[in-house]
C-alpha cells in the first residue's frame, strides 16, 4: 500500500505565504504516513497580471521554492511532486514546469505543461496561457520505488491520447496537478478525471487549486485520487487542505486485465470526408 497526500492550496500572488503554506501541509502530510506528496498547479505563484507574473519568474536555479522542496523531502523522506512552477526559459517566455523530488533532495524527474489554455468562456472570463507559457514538447514518465509514474498538469487533461502514451509507456499513477476554472471544473473535472483513469488503468493523483485569489480569479477545488476502475477514492471539496488515500498498486494490473485495451490498438487510416 502506498499512502499519498494532495495539497488542495488557495495560492496567493506572492512566493512566502505560499511557500509557508505549502511547508506545513508537507510536514502534515508526512507526520501522518504519506510517502508520495502533491502540490497544485501554480503553486509557488498564482498571479493573474500578466506582465507582473513575467516579471516575477524566477529560472529554476534561483527560484526559491526548488530548495525548500529538496530540503523538506530530505527530512520527511518522501517523495514530493512540485505541480507547478513558472520557471524563465527562451526570450520572453515561461515554462509551466512540474518538478519532482526524491527524498534524497534530488529533482528526479522535469515535465513543462505541453497544452496550453487559450479560452475564452461563457461568463466573460478570457485566458491566454500561451502569451506567456513556452509549450513543452515532451511527455515524461519515471520509475521510482514507489511506482512508475506519469507527469501532466491541468489543461493536458483534456488531450486522451497523451495518457495513452504515458500508460503504454508503463505508468501506474499519473499526476495532473491543476488550476481548473470554477464554470470548467463543474461542468468536466470529474468526468474527466474518471474518464483518464479508466483509459489507461491507473490511478489517477489531481491536486487542485480552490477558491479566490488575486483579481478575483476563482478555482474550482475538488482535489481527486481516482483508481484505476474509474472509482473516486477521495476528495479535496472546496477547503484548501491535505486528501489522503492509501493506494493499492496491484488495482493497476486487475483493471487492466479486466479491460486490456492498452494493447488493442490497430492502424488505421485516417478520417477524410467523403463527396455525398
Amino acid at each position: 500500500m502506498l499512502r499519498v497526500a494532495l495539497i488542495q492550496q488557495t495560492a496567493e500572488r506572492e512566493f512566502a505565504p505560499n511557500l509557508a503554506f505549502l511547508e506545513a501541509q508537507i510536514c502534515d502530510a508526512a507526520a501522518q504516513g504519506a510517502r508520495f506528496i502533491l502540490t497544485p498547479e501554480n503553486s509557488a505563484m498564482l498571479e493573474p497580471d500578466r506582465e507582473a507574473h513575467r516579471a516575477k519568474a524566477r529560472a529554476e536555479e534561483a527560484h526559491p521554492l526548488p530548495p525548500l522542496f529538496s530540503r523538506l523531502a530530505q527530512e520527511t523522506g518522501a517523495y514530493l511532486l512540485a505541480g507547478s512552477i513558472a520557471v524563465s526559459v527562451a526570450g520572453d517566455k515561461l515554462a509551466n514546469r512540474s518538478l519532482l523530488f526524491a527524498p534524497d533532495g534530488s529533482v528526479v524527474a522535469r515535465y513543462d505543461k505541453i497544452h496550453l489554455f487559450d479560452v475564452d468562456l461563457a461568463n466573460g472570463e478570457s485566458y491566454r496561457e500561451s502569451a506567456l507559457i513556452a509549450p513543452g514538447g515532451a511527455a515524461v514518465t519515471v520509475k521510482t520505488p514507489l511506482a512508475n509514474l506519469g507527469l501532466s498538469v491541468c489543461y493536458d487533461l483534456r488531450f486522451a491520447a497523451l495518457f495513452h502514451a504515458l500508460a503504454q509507456a508503463g505508468a501506474e499513477i499519473i499526476t495532473i496537478p491543476s488550476a481548473f476554472t470554477v464554470p470548467t471544473g463543474e461542468a468536466h473535472w470529474h468526468v474527466l478525471l474518471r474518464a483518464r483513469a479508466i483509459e489507461t488503468g491507473c490511478f489517477i493523483l489531481a491536486p487542485a487549486q480552490t477558491g479566490t485569489h488575486a483579481e478575483g480569479r476563482r478555482t474550482y477545488g475538488h482535489s481527486l485520487i481516482v483508481s484505476p476502475w474509474g472509482e473516486i477514492i477521495a476528495e479535496g471539496g472546496t477547503a484548501p487542505g491535505l486528501v489522503i488515500a492509501d493506494l493499492n498498486l496491484s488495482e493497476v494490473a486487475k483493471a487492466r486485465q479486466r479491460i486490456p485495451s492498452l494493447s488493442h490498438d490497430r492502424p488505421f487510416t485516417p478520417p477524410s470526408f467523403l463527396s455525398g
